[in-house]
């Protein structure tokens, strides 16, 4: 039996935002999955990539495939960068570079965790959100591209599936706050997993080609 398990943060744990009587992610991806097959919900809201060690641990027994969507945390927790004064475009620069390295080194860290239960791994990119000021917007798909820099290699280079959810999330109603899945947006992202997993073709696919 395939057993899919979700890691990370409120992408999928976000339960707390959509609308009363709406369902989550995770029971969007079980009603969409194969007859038999199971989905579990281990990420959880707020989580950062070095969290992610916690919810291995509580992994159940028979996990068959993961799914990790992690990172608009650790952004989040850096978005102060964007408000700071400097002195030239190379400390800016070089402040984001900062932040770029740390999380590298923590997503990387975090993947080599997860690979060592050998297991078929997906990875999320973080979506682009939704703020309602036009140009907090534009900075925030700016910074964010560095982060996202970060997953996208990450996946090449370990040849893992990997799920855009910039191109998934990409209508005002996917979003319940600038932040955090709406219903119809977790439905879009279910239905992917569950292509994902499922190793169905009948989306139209990229080719990434690497060492």
């Amino acid at each position: 039996m395939t057993h899919v398990v979700l890691l990370g943060d409120s992408i999928f744990d976000n339960g707390a935002y959509v609308r009363r009587g709406e369902p989550d992610v995770v029971a969007q991806v079980r009603a969409k999955l194969p007859l038999g097959w199971k989905a579990t919900l281990c990420a959880v809201d707020g989580a950062v990539t070095t969290g992610v060690a916690h919810q291995l641990s509580r992994t159940p027994s028979d996990a068959s495939q993961l799914v990790l969507s992690v990172g608009g945390n650790d952004a989040l927790r850096n978005s102060g960068i964007l408000r700071e004064q400097a002195r030239s475009v190379a400390e800016v620069i070089t402040k984001f570079a900062d932040v770029r390295d740390e999380f590298a080194r923590n997503y990387r860290a975090m993947l080599d965790a997860i690979l060592e239960r050998r297991l078929p791994t997906a990875l999320c990119t973080i979506y682009d959100a939704r703020f309602p000021d036009p140009q907090e917007q534009r900075l925030v798909v700016t910074a964010l591209s560095i982060f996202n820099d970060v997953v996208t290699r990450e996946a090449f280079t370990r040849r893992l599936h990997l799920i855009d959810l910039r191109l998934i999330c990409d209508e005002p109603d996917d979003y319940a706050n600038p932040i955090e899945p709406s219903a119809k947006g977790g439905d879009k992202i279910a239905g992917v997993i569950a292509q994902v997993v499922a190793g169905n073709t009948i989306f139209p696919r990229s080719q990434v080609y690497a060492r």
